[in-house]
Formats: C-alpha cells, sequence, structure tokens
C-alpha cells in the first residue's frame, strides 16, 4: 500500500552551461579564415508542474535529490551546443513551495508550472566575441553553473468534503462506506494517521472526500495530531463533523463535541480562513447501537438551532448514507458555481539580487582587501577561463568599463592589495583607459593611452607628413623630435 507524505524536503540542481569554443574556420587556401566557435548550451531548469493524477509527494520522499540536464556542447564551424533537459517534478494540486522560510508559490490548477531552479548560461564562443576592434579572439567564455535550491514541499489536500471529528467517530468507516476507498479501521484511537482520500458519486456530481485525522482538544497548538493535519481542511468546500453516538467517555454528549471542534478550526483558520462557517453538516453516526435513536431525538433540536444540517446515519447498515450524499453534493455544487475558473500558469522563481545593474566595494576583513559585490562582476569572474591570458584582459575591460577601477580607487585602495571578486581572488594592478587622465597624470604608470611615441604627432607639419608618408618603409618613421606611427601620420592628411 502506498504511503501518504504530505511535507518533504527537496534539493534540486539545474544543469549547468556548457562552455564556449575558442576557434578558427580553415579552409583549403584559406589558412586565416575568422573565428568560428560556437556558443555553448544552456543548462536545463527545474520545473514543478501540478498533475491531478498526483495525490502525493511521496516519489521526493525517497528520492530528495534531482537534477536537471548540463548544456551541450558546442563546436566549430559556429556550431552552437544544445540546451540541456529540463527536469519536470510533478506534484498534486495543492502543494505549497517554501524557499529559505519565505512561501513562493501555491501551486493550483492542472498545468500551473513553477521554475524552481534556472539552469546556467552557456558561453559565448570566440565567434560571437568578435567586433571590429577584436577581429580574432583567441578565447571563449565559460559556461555558468545551474542554480542549486532547497526547497519544502508541503501538500494541503485539495477535497470538496472534509470529515472532522473525534478519533474513533467513524470516519473512515463512512469514507470506506460512501466510496471505493479502504483505509484502515479499527476500533482505538488514532487508528487513521494520515488524511484518506475517497471519491464519491451522488446523482451526476462526483466530488472527493477526506477523512482529516486528529482534531482532538488542543489540536489548534500542536497537541496529538493537529497541527500537521489541520492544513487538510483549508481547501475544503464543506466540513462534516462527524459524531460518535456510542461514546462511553464522561462528560462527551454531540453538542459538547463540536463546541470543541469549532473551537479548534477557529484557533487555527482565525477570520481570514473562516473554517467555522463551512461547518454546516453533522453526521449522527452509529445510530444502529442501543438508545442511539432516542440520543438523536435529543440533540437534533439543539445542533439545527446552532445553524447545522442533522444526519442521523449508520454506517455499519448504510441507512441514511445516500440522504446524506446527495446533501453533500448539493453543497459542493453551489461551492463550485461561486468558484473562478483556474487557469493553468507559469510561476518563475527569480529573486531580485540587490544592486544587480551595480557593484559595491567594501574592506574584506579576511583578505585585508577589498571585496567587490555585484551580480555582473561574479557573474563575469564565472565566466572567465583563468588559463588564457586573452580571456583574463577581456575580464579587465568589462570590470575597468563598469567601472569597478575607479570604484576600489575611490575606496582608497592601493596597487598591490588583494581584490576578492566572487571566489577569485588577485592583486589589484590599475589599468586606467586612455583619456581618463592627462599626461602628466600617468606619467610613470604604464597605463594604456600612455605611449610616449605618440607625443609629438601634433608637431608635425604638412610637409613633414607628407614626406613621412612617401618614405614609408619601416612601422615607425622619425618625424621632428620623435617617431611616430605611420599609420597615425596616414590619418592625419585631411587637416
Amino acid at each position: 500500500m502506498a504511503a501518504f507524505v504530505d511535507r518533504v524536503t527537496v534539493h534540486v540542481t539545474a544543469g549547468n552551461g556548457s562552455h564556449g569554443v575558442s576557434s578558427v574556420h580553415r579552409e583549403k587556401f584559406k589558412p586565416l579564415g575568422g573565428p568560428d566557435g560556437g556558443n555553448g548550451g544552456d543548462g536545463g531548469d527545474v520545473v514543478l508542474e501540478v498533475d491531478p493524477n498526483v495525490h502525493t509527494l511521496l516519489d521526493f520522499h525517497h528520492s530528495p535529490h534531482q537534477k536537471a540536464g548540463n548544456g551541450r556542447q558546442a563546436a566549430g564551424d559556429y556550431k552552437n551546443g544544445g540546451r540541456g533537459e529540463d527536469r519536470v517534478l510533478r506534484v498534486p494540486p495543492g502543494t505549497v513551495v517554501t524557499v529559505d522560510g519565505e512561501v513562493v508559490a501555491d501551486l493550483m490548477g492542472a498545468g500551473t508550472r513553477l521554475v524552481l531552479a534556472h539552469g546556467g548560461k552557456g558561453g559565448l564562443g570566440n565567434a560571437a566575441l568578435a567586433n571590429s576592434r577584436r577581429k580574432a579572439p583567441g578565447f571563449a567564455l565559460l559556461g555558468e553553473p545551474g542554480e542549486s535550491v532547497d526547497a519544502v514541499l508541503e501538500l494541503k489536500s485539495i477535497a470538496d468534503v472534509g470529515l472532522v471529528g473525534y478519533p474513533s467517530a467513524g470516519k473512515s468507516s463512512l469514507v470506506a462506506a460512501m466510496s471505493a476507498a479502504r483505509p484502515k479501521i479499527a476500533d482505538y484511537p488514532f487508528t487513521t494517521l494520515v488524511p484518506q482520500l475517497g471519491v464519491v458519486r451522488s446523482g451526476d456530481v462526483t466530488y472527493t472526500m477526506a477523512d482529516v485525522p486528529g482534531l482532538i482538544p488542543g489540536a489548534s497548538t500542536g497537541k496529538g495530531l493537529g497541527l500537521q493535519f489541520l492544513r487538510h481542511v483549508e481547501r475544503c468546500a464543506v466540513l462534516v463533523h462527524v459524531v460518535d453516538m456510542a461514546t462511553m467517555e464522561p462528560g462527551r454528549d454531540p453538542e459538547s463535541d463540536i463546541v470543541a471542534l469549532e473551537h479548534e478550526l477557529r484557533e487555527y483558520g482565525g477570520d481570514e480562513l473562516d473554517l467555522v462557517g463551512r461547518l454546516r453538516i453533522a453526521v449522527l453516526n452509529k445510530i444502529d447501537v442501543p438508545d442511539g435513536r432516542e440520543l438523536v431525538d435529543l440533540v437534533r433540536d439543539t445542533l439545527e438551532a446552532r445553524g447545522l444540517q442533522v444526519f442521523p446515519v449508520s454506517v455499519a447498515t448504510h441507512e441514511g448514507l445516500d440522504q446524506l450524499g446527495f446533501a453533500l453534493a448539493r453543497e459542493v455544487e453551489e461551492h463550485r458555481a461561486a468558484q473562478p475558473e483556474v487557469e493553468p500558469v507559469r510561476i518563475t522563481l527569480t529573486p531580485r539580487a540587490a544592486n544587480e545593474e551595480g557593484f559595491t566595494v567594501e574592506p574584506d576583513p579576511r583578505t585585508g582587501g577589498w571585496l567587490v559585490r555585484g551580480t555582473r562582476p561574479e557573474r563575469w569572474i564565472r565566466q572567465t577561463d583563468f588559463t588564457n591570458d586573452e580571456a583574463v584582459g577581456y575580464l579587465a575591460d568589462r570590470l575597468n568599463r563598469l567601472g569597478v577601477e575607479e570604484g576600489l580607487a575611490k575606496a582608497g585602495a592601493v596597487p598591490g592589495d588583494a581584490i576578492t571578486v566572487g571566489d577569485v581572488t588577485f592583486d589589484w594592478e590599475p589599468t586606467l583607459p586612455a583619456g581618463t587622465l592627462t599626461v602628466e597624470e600617468t606619467a610613470g604608470l604604464g597605463g594604456r593611452g600612455t605611449d610616449t611615441r605618440l607625443e609629438d604627432n601634433t608637431r608635425l607639419s604638412a610637409d613633414e607628413r607628407l614626406a613621412a608618408k612617401k618614405a614609408r618603409r619601416l612601422p615607425y618613421e622619425l618625424a621632428g623630435d620623435g617617431w611616430v606611427d605611420a599609420d597615425l601620420i596616414d590619418d592625419t592628411r585631411s587637416k
């Protein structure tokens, strides 16, 4: 017999993106055909999908670790890698998903999907990295790892009718008598340890009935099994109090049982759920026992005065079950007519990172240097192949354009300080771009844009520039007081 599991913790990992490829097109008589490395494939997602044919979380109890497929590898000749296979986890309707203590989704409606963990992006190949300034990149970006999420899945059963009452009142027997369900039935309290579901057909109406165990005085505060199973009554359209007419316990009678039950429902649900308002029917069970029918006559008027419909039944002889079934069908139909139709939706779990578009610089007490935090810098670190000098230079350019070096300088960093971005720590060597500082400020720094061979270019006359152009025998020509790049001399001819 399959076990009923209504709360599990799952550890899901999305697929990793595959690496981009660094490749050069090779063809006969065309030894330098240009970069043609393809992009890596994205990793697969981990997705929760509502399936009405699933009624328990048992599968995840036995297999709590779930992983999606990795992206497929790219190749040369502009061949991109394929996307990894998604991992789709089927869950019952009414599954509540909690991540880091926060409820992120309440999955209702067949086909509703939640992307719980996103696959990593595939790395760009060198063909995608080429541009007018970088015509033949000798590197590619690495694929990013997929997300890992620990989530708590909690099932709140979706039943049309919920049977509540004291242990051994006959709730499981009622489910067995009115449906094809066969729960365990015995003559001792707490025989039922998990909710039992049955499908009932009354006339043209089909509805589900659930036996919810564990409701005793103090259940709303955790006594007995109450807190463990009270959540299963939250979604029931109608609540039915099954009253034991043959109880021999001192101090108990049908009216006191209902008063105690209403108190527990009110304490658990409060005004927001209004569970007491759904308690419309009282089933007086075991009227076949001696004095059972006489007791029904004594309590009927009192219960009806409380606004309850009273149905005396005998599960043993099936007396009164047809009338009860049709009454429940009418209540269920009224509830369904008042509810809007639930359309399947796609939910994406995308917690937005703080300062997503920028970065922060703060002291790092661990290294005595500086810690750079930010979605983009940390992502670029993961994409970089640190065994390739050109790839490292590309990373430095990206960080520089983002303003990381300027931010470090403003924070008080000096050359040689340990800088940590993501899981990588390196010594800072400033490489400010051309035009950021004056010539005097860059003297001795050796940064970009400080080539002293270009300093005398503006002192050349038109005749000197023409002469240098005609005498173009070396990459650099002597003109005036310094050596000048011949290509730069050619570019000034319009002046």
